[in-house]
């Protein structure tokens, strides 16, 4: 391989290696649970067991948490 060549493929990676730096931001968030699924409808069913939330906001906060929010 000569050195045009090579100039080109090295220009040619750092031009692509380059476009791809904005790739990874963008305002993203990323949530981690640190918690299961399961501990959380756990837990939520003790708080309405207990008297701290109505069976309306038990079975609103249920669907949200079967559906991953």
């Amino acid at each position: 391989m000569n050195f045009n060549t090579r100039a080109g493929l090295f220009a040619l990676t750092l031009l692509a290696a380059s476009g791809l730096t904005g790739c990874g931001g963008g305002g993203a968030t990323m949530e981690a649970r640190s918690t299961t699924t399961g501990q959380e409808l756990m837990d939520l069913d003790q708080a309405y067991k207990s008297g701290i939330i109505t069976e309306k906001e038990y079975e609103s906060k249920k669907k949200e948490i079967m559906k991953g929010k």
